[in-house]
C-alpha cells in the first residue's frame, strides 16, 4: 500500500510562494475529485492553511500528483520544485503525526492545526476521496495528537497568532484602549483576534465582511459595529489598527486606498496586520510612511518568543510519535498480506464445501454417520496438507531447508533432532 505526502510550508517557502498554491475552501471538494479522476492517485486529502499546503495521497504516482498541483495553480512544476518536500511511507506518517501535534507549526504547539486536519478529512469524505488507508492514517493522527497534548507540555504557554497581533499593537501604541480596530473578514482567525483585542477595551471595534450577517454576529458578541467590504474605503481612516484575514484570492486593500486614509488621518500612524494567505493587503502598502504592515510570517516570529517550556516537551512528543509510526507501519504491512490471506481462506472454504457436500450425500443414502464424519475429517486434513507436503517433496535441498523453517514457524512445530 503506497502512501506519500508532498507540499510546501513556512519553513520551505516564503509567503510570496505559499500564497500561489492555496486552495480556497469552496474549491477543495472539486479539486480533490479532479486529482483522483485524473488518476495520479486513488485517495487524496488536502490541508491548505496560511502556513502550509500539503497533499496526502495513497496508491499513485508522486511525480504525477506534483504535476497536477502545479497545473491546477497554473504553475510549472520546476517553479515549485525548490520549495517542495516529498515524503513516502513512514516519513509521510511521521510528518502527519508531527504536524497535527503542533511540532511542525510556525508557533510550536499551536492547537489550530488539529482542527484544520479534521476539516481536511471532512472535505475529503465529502469529495469521496478518502479511502481505507488515508482514513486509517488520519484517525490515528488524531489519536496521536491527543496523546501528545495530554501527555506532554507541548501546548503550554502557547502564544497564538491572534495574541501575537495584540502584543504587536501594544508595542506600537501606548495602549489599545483609545484606539479604533477594524477587522476585515469573519472567520476563525478574526474571531480569535477580536476576542484578544476586545479584552483591551478599544474605543471602536468594526467588523467588515462580504456578508453582513456574519459581521453583525461578531459585532454583537464583541460590542462593535458591522459594515460591508464596500464600506471599508470610507471607514478605513477612522481606525488605528486593521486586522485582515479573508479567503479572497486578490488583495482587498490597495496602496491607493491606504494613502487616502493616511492623508485623512493627517499622517497619524496605522498598524495593519495581514493574517491572510493569499494576502489581503498589497505588499506595497508596507512601503508607505506612517504605516506598519505585518504579515502572518512576521507575527510568527513574535509568537515564537518564550518557547523554552514547549521546547523541553518536544523530546517526549517525538518519542510518542516514533512509537505510533512503528505501530502504523506494522498495520500497513499486515494490510499488504490481506490478498494472500483471503486467497488462502478461499481455497480452504472451497475444500470445506466440497467435502461437506460429499459427506451429506453419503448420510442421505444411509451410510453410518460416524464413519462419514471420520472420513470427512481425514479428507479435509489431506486436502489442506497436500500443497505444503508436495512443495516439500519437490523442493531441492536449498529450498527444502527454507520451506521446513517456514512450516515450523507457520504451524509452530518443534524440530526433532
Amino acid at each position: 500500500m503506497q502512501l506519500f505526502a508532498f507540499g510546501i510550508n513556512h519553513d520551505t517557502a516564503p509567503l510570496a510562494i505559499r500564497e500561489q498554491v492555496v486552495f480556497h475552501a469552496e474549491n477543495l471538494v472539486q479539486a480533490l475529485r479532479d486529482l483522483v479522476d485524473q488518476r495520479p492517485v486513488k485517495e487524496a486529502a488536502i490541508i491548505s492553511t496560511c502556513n502550509r499546503t500539503e497533499i496526502y495521497c495513497a496508491n499513485g504516482e508522486p511525480h504525477q500528483a506534483i504535476d497536477w498541483l502545479a497545473g491546477y495553480h497554473r504553475l510549472k512544476p520546476q517553479y515549485l520544485e525548490p520549495y517542495l518536500y516529498q515524503l513516502r511511507q513512514e516519513q509521510a506518517v511521521k510528518h502527519a503525526f508531527r504536524v497535527a501535534s503542533g511540532l511542525d507549526s510556525m508557533v510550536l504547539g499551536e492547537p489550530q492545526i488539529l482542527g484544520q486536519f479534521k476539516e481536511a478529512v471532512r472535505t475529503a469524505e465529502q469529495a469521496g476521496t478518502l479511502g481505507l488507508l488515508l482514513n486509517k492514517l488520519f484517525q490515528r493522527t488524531f489519536s496521536v495528537a491527543k496523546a501528545v497534548r495530554s501527555e506532554t507540555d507541548i501546548g503550554a504557554a502557547t502564544v497564538s497568532m491572534a495574541a501575537a497581533a495584540v502584543r504587536l499593537a501594544e508595542r506600537i501604541y501606548p495602549g489599545i484602549g483609545g484606539r479604533g480596530v477594524l477587522f476585515i473578514g469573519a472567520g476563525e482567525m478574526i474571531d480569535l483576534a477580536a476576542a484578544h483585542f476586545a479584552a483591551r477595551s478599544p474605543r471602536l471595534i468594526t467588523f467588515a465582511n462580504r456578508t453582513m450577517e456574519r459581521a453583525q454576529e461578531l459585532a454583537e458578541r464583541f460590542g462593535g459595529r458591522a459594515i460591508t467590504l464596500n464600506d471599508v474605503p470610507g471607514q478605513l481612516a477612522a481606525h488605528d489598527i486593521v486586522v485582515a484575514c479573508t479567503a479572497s484570492p486578490l488583495p482587498i486593500i490597495g496602496k491607493g486606498l491606504v494613502e487616502s486614509a493616511i492623508r485623512a488621518r493627517k499622517h497619524l500612524p496605522m498598524l495593519m496586520v495581514d493574517l491572510a494567505v493569499p494576502r489581503d493587503i498589497e505588499a506595497e502598502v508596507g512601503r508607505l510612511d506612517d504605516v506598519f504592515l505585518y504579515t502572518v510570517d512576521d507575527l510568527g516570529k513574535i509568537a515564537r518568543e518564550g518557547m523554552e517550556q514547549r521546547r523541553n516537551a518536544v523530546a517526549d512528543a517525538e518519542a510518542i510519535i516514533d512509537t505510533q509510526v512503528v505501530d502504523f507501519m506494522h498495520w500497513i504491512a499486515t494490510r499488504e498480506a490481506v490478498p494472500a490471506i483471503r486467497a488462502l481462506r478461499d481455497v480452504a472454504e472451497r475444500s470445506r464445501r466440497h467435502e461437506l457436500e460429499r459427506a451429506l450425500k453419503r448420510i442421505a443414502r444411509g451410510d453410518d454417520p460416524q464413519q462419514v464424519v471420520e472420513q470427512l475429517s481425514h479428507a479435509l486434513t489431506n486436502r489442506l496438507l497436500h500443497a505444503p507436503t508436495r512443495a516439500l517433496n519437490q523442493a531441492d535441498a536449498a529450498d527444502r531447508e527454507q520451506l521446513i523453517s517456514l512450516l515450523e514457524r507457520l504451524y509452530q512445530l518443534g524440530r526433532k533432532e
